[in-house]
């Protein structure tokens, strides 16, 4: 009789780490039809397998479950090979319920087994994956319906911080912790990396430089690889990054591959190629926090064509049975090939940055844009790449201009970019320290407005941008040169009455409200000196205030 152990990840039930706690019990669990084991929606399910015997390459073992919930619904999961005689089939609920399953395996002691699961309702605060938004297929929203406004944060190298700890990462998760108090909910993050090509900072130490990892995904190392085997224990400690990151509502923005980084890769298109591809897919696609993107800069390295990259993608949807948002970072191949990704991954540098990113906004009409490289990588106590902007507060207008063009941006920060990665920020000397919190403001901007709801591109003042819905609110980007802004509001509301409140994005706090009666030509004096501001414009909707001191 086969046993299937069972693990469930449910991170907002628990408060220590859901790679080291079993949800519903521990040890070895003999699931029947008849005796459904608990769940949550939206959690993450480790169904485990035991083979009795194993081929030469357990990695290709065919090996799926078809669930079937009370409703009809299905779901075909394909599962994967852990290590020994390990399989494992990585389940997420969609829905509640209860849902039985049948595994499938030309393998006889992988076939024919069934189970069922008892699926509560998803806890507070779990919203399930990332989707496009019905009503408005350029914003995203959570499965749950949710908005979901992305501010995303690339560490390239997050994956090598605890790589070689085998029993918990707490670099990862204090790093994790940090952007999550931020306002980031999106990391952009490697597989697998090797090294920089550019020169190192000589003060760099070595205790922050994670280039050249000893960890490694095939078999031997980046010198002298056996791409014919798996490394399943790099991937075994990846998975506890990408639940950390569930844990902590952040999305895994999960680059499969990248080809600037020095890594000795497969052949493109070999078995062994397809066997890392489709061994990356099976592992992470149950992962609600995860976002896929092909690779890193994917055309700019001369490693493959637009073939293989559409290849890939197509590859990848097969295989995705919870169909996953996918993107390409690469510019290029989204403007030629947008039908071929959810949205569209950008590297725009230009310093008339928010026209710009209007031009790609009205380019693409039904898909969201993420500036996932927008040329400013704010310093840190070593220089590791430059880009153009080094500033944080040239950033953080660099992504709020992107905000403003009805699109999404990525940060960078040297001290956790490409091999450079600096975990415990707390620990840092204060001058040394990232101006993280800058995005916790946008973030609370966000939540209190609803950026992304807002219309974005119409001019309605006499400098600066404009959100608006046309009617009750207007949120203007104010530049740092001016001192005023005169705002043109629609004519039928002149005669009312406004109120303007200002938001310092340096310190996130809101001014004091100054109401204003509608005239031809209003405007608002700008409080600070010497930097940009946000000017929130509330119209009074309450006629019996219209008019009123």
């Amino acid at each position: 009789m086969q046993f299937a152990s069972i693990r469930f990840f449910a991170p907002f039930l628990f408060w220590i780490s859901a790679a080291t706690f079993v949800f519903a019990q521990s040890g070895v669990e003999e699931t029947q039809p008849d005796r459904p084991t608990a769940a949550r929606q939206w959690d993450v399910v480790d169904l485990r397998f035991q083979a009795d015997s194993l081929t030469s390459q357990p990695v290709d073992t065919p090996f799926a479950a078809k669930f079937t919930a009370s409703d009809g619904d299905t779901l075909q999961v394909p599962g994967f090979f852990n290590g020994a005689h390990e399989y494992v089939i990585r389940f997420t609920p969609p829905s509640a319920g209860n849902w039985r399953y049948i595994t499938q395996s030309p393998q006889p002691s992988l076939d024919g087994l069934q189970g069922q699961l008892a699926v509560a309702k998803a806890v507070a605060n779990r919203k399930g994956g990332i989707t496009l938004d019905a009503r408005n297929p350029r914003n995203f929203t959570y499965a749950n319906g949710n908005n979901y406004f992305p501010i995303a944060f690339e560490a390239d190298w997050i994956f090598a911080l605890d790589a070689e700890n085998p029993d918990d990462i707490p670099k990862t998760k204090k790093f994790v912790d940090t952007l999550a108090d931020n306002g980031f909910n999106q990391v952009v993050l490697n597989v697998f990396a090797y090294d920089v090509k550019w020169k190192k900072d000589k003060a760099l130490p070595a205790k922050h430089d994670y280039g050249s990892p000893s960890v490694f995904p095939f078999a031997g190392d980046n010198s002298q690889p056996d791409h014919s085997q798996l490394n399943i224990e790099y991937f075994q400690r990846l998975d506890r990054v990408v639940d950390y990151l569930d844990q902590n509502g952040i999305v895994a923005h999960l680059m499969i591959y990248v080809w600037n980084k020095q890594v000795n890769w497969p052949a493109a298109n070999s078995a062994e190629d397809n066997r890392y591809f489709d061994y990356t897919v099976r592992r992470y696609q149950a992962y609600p926090n995860l976002i896929w993107d092909i690779s890193k800069e994917a055309l700019g390295y001369g490693h493959d064509d637009d073939h293989y990259i559409s290849s890939r993608i197509d590859r990848l949807r097969k295989l995705d049975a919870y169909q996953r948002l996918v993107t390409v970072h690469d510019y290029s191949y989204c403007r030629r090939f947008s039908e071929k990704v959810d949205f569209i991954s950008v590297q725009i540098w230009a310093s008339e940055l928010y026209s710009v990113m209007r031009k790609i906004f009205t380019d693409f009409k039904d898909k969201p844009i993420l500036n996932i490289e927008h040329g400013g990588y704010e310093k840190g106590p070593y220089v590791v790449f430059t880009g153009s902007y080094t500033s944080p507060e040239v950033c953080l207008e660099r992504a709020y201009q992107c905000v403003f063009a009805g699109t999404y941006p990525t940060h960078y920060w040297q001290g956790a970019a490409w091999n450079v990665m600096l975990p415990d920020i707390d620990a840092m000397a204060s001058g040394d320290r990232p101006r993280l919190e800058y995005y916790r403001f946008m973030r609370k901007l966000d939540e209190q407005y609803h950026l992304a709801n807002l219309t974005a591109g119409d001019k309605k003042s006499s400098s600066g941008f404009c959100l608006h819905n046309d009617k009750d609110l207007f949120v203007y980007y104010v530049p740092n040169e001016n001192i005023n802004i005169g705002v043109r509001l629609p004519q039928n509301l002149k005669g009312g009455r406004m109120t303007g409140t200002w938001f310092d994005p340096l310190k996130g706090t809101f001014a004091d409200p100054i109401g204003q009666d509608i005239t031809q030509w209003p405007s608002f004096d700008k409080p600070f000196d010497d930097q940009f501001a946000i000017l929130v414009v509330k119209i009074d909707t309450d006629p019996a205030k219209n008019r009123s001191n």
